[in-house]
């Protein structure tokens, strides 16, 4: 027992000192960083830029209206009264002296029209603004033509009063589905990522210690099956940690933007009404689907003996990682479909279809416990299965062809 404690402490040191490791958590805590702050960063980089719009005004009546909308809508857009001709104007917006040209005229229908001239259209904000702007002034005017008061226009304009009522008892509403959505798109990015990438890790370190010929050397003195759950603990405790750093690096910086980011970040993706039942379910999933395929992982690398052949022999693995997100994407806008709830319950799923069912809909607490049992049970068969075919697959040395070498290494450690 000492010896395994020694190999899971050697897998997990020898990670954290990894200089692969190191660079990758803090590009990723810059990441964050830099996210957080991204507002902040693009306006340093604008400074005091104001977007100048030329306005050729035909109709005599539109350029006061949309420069006074504009003063609320965006002020970083400056509106100012064309006093050259079209072409002279143009040849400003070549040299970047003015950013547009809005022309405006009246219709056949006796309503504005617009047409906007630019070097290129990608700042969609400016146009977006413009134009709704224009919608406005076009809708008092047709109001004004049709001799509707403003009374009569509010209510053209208010939208249909359309409720919806749950029949089921302690279903939650269209506010709370919307909030369950944006936190559970996100948490699901992170488990199919940090999964994905701790997986891909055991694998690599295994295949690495094997073409290295260090493997002969570990299992003359250790057991190779302890060899393989040392290093998917060892390899999971470095995620754990790199897990933690980027939490806390997250915490910090959004706690100081905290203010900034009310009513955007926060309410936009439903982080203001995080529950602890969340958090709790999706460590939870997270941690037995890491073992799930870490243990698939740690199989498949013991099979081949280069570093080159480990995502050719990956690959099915990763497929399954990527249908079960692919699965959680479509169950965002349908999370009680039964294509979504028996995939739930297939394994290799559950981590995250499962997952997604608990974070969007108000389940009774025996299916999230059965996906937990079904996961425990199969990390269970899969690691004695995954023993069986470790302990010979780190003897067998060649070309790798296939997973023919299940068999090959199945057959070695029954001969042993």
């Amino acid at each position: 027992m000492n010896k395994f404690f020694l190999m899971v402490s050697h897998s997990y040191f020898s990670k954290l000192k990894a200089k692969a490791f190191i660079i990758s958590t803090v590009l990723i805590a810059a990441a964050l960083i830099l996210l957080t702050n991204f507002d902040t960063v693009i306006s340093s980089f604008k400074g005091d830029e104001v977007n100048k719009v030329v306005v050729q005004d035909e109709t005599g009546y539109v350029y006061a209206s949309i420069k006074t909308q504009l003063t609320t809508m965006n002020n970083e857009i400056q509106l100012e009264s064309a006093s050259e001709s079209v072409e002279e104007i143009e040849k400003k917006i070549e040299s970047e002296e003015v950013k547009g040209l809005l022309i405006v005229r009246e219709g056949d229908d006796s309503l504005p029209k617009a047409v906007y001239k630019s070097n290129s259209l990608s700042d969609s904000s400016i146009t977006s603004d413009l134009q709704l702007a224009l919608q406005n002034i076009k809708s008092n005017v047709a109001a004004n033509q049709l001799e509707l008061s403003s009374e009569e226009l509010m209510k053209l304009s208010e939208p249909v009063v359309f409720e919806k009522e749950a029949l089921v008892e302690g279903a939650k509403s269209e506010e709370e589905l919307s909030q369950a959505r944006g936190i559970v798109y996100v948490l699901l990015f992170f488990i199919y990522f940090s999964v994905i990438a701790y997986a891909n890790m055991t694998a690599m370190e295994v295949a690495t210690e094997k073409s290295s010929r260090v493997m002969e050397i570990l299992i003359s003195s250790v057991s190779p099956v302890k060899q393989m759950f040392a290093k998917i603990i060892g390899i999971g405790l470095a995620g754990l940690t790199q897990i933690a750093i980027l939490l806390a690096v997250g915490y910090i910086t959004l706690a100081r933007k905290k203010d900034d980011l009310v009513g955007g970040f926060f309410e936009g993706f439903g982080f203001e009404s995080l529950s602890i039942s969340v958090i709790m379910y999706a460590t939870i999933f997270f941690l037995l689907g890491y073992f799930l395929y870490a243990t698939l992982a740690a199989l498949l690398g013991s099979l081949v003996s280069r570093i080159e052949d480990v995502q050719q022999m990956i690959m099915p693995m990763t497929f399954l990682i990527m249908i079960g997100f692919f699965i959680s994407m479509f169950g965002l806008g349908s999370p009680d479909s039964s294509f979504v709830t028996i995939a739930s319950y297939i394994p290799f799923f559950t981590p995250m279809v499962m997952f997604l069912r608990v974070g969007m809909l108000n389940l009774p607490a025996y299916e999230p416990i059965i996906g937990i049992v079904i996961l425990l049970i199969s990390i269970i068969l899969l690691g004695v299965f995954g023993a069986r075919v470790y302990r010979g697959g780190v003897l067998l040395y060649g070309k790798s062809n296939s997973y023919k070498d299940i068999k090959k290494a199945m057959d070695l450690t029954s001969n042993k």
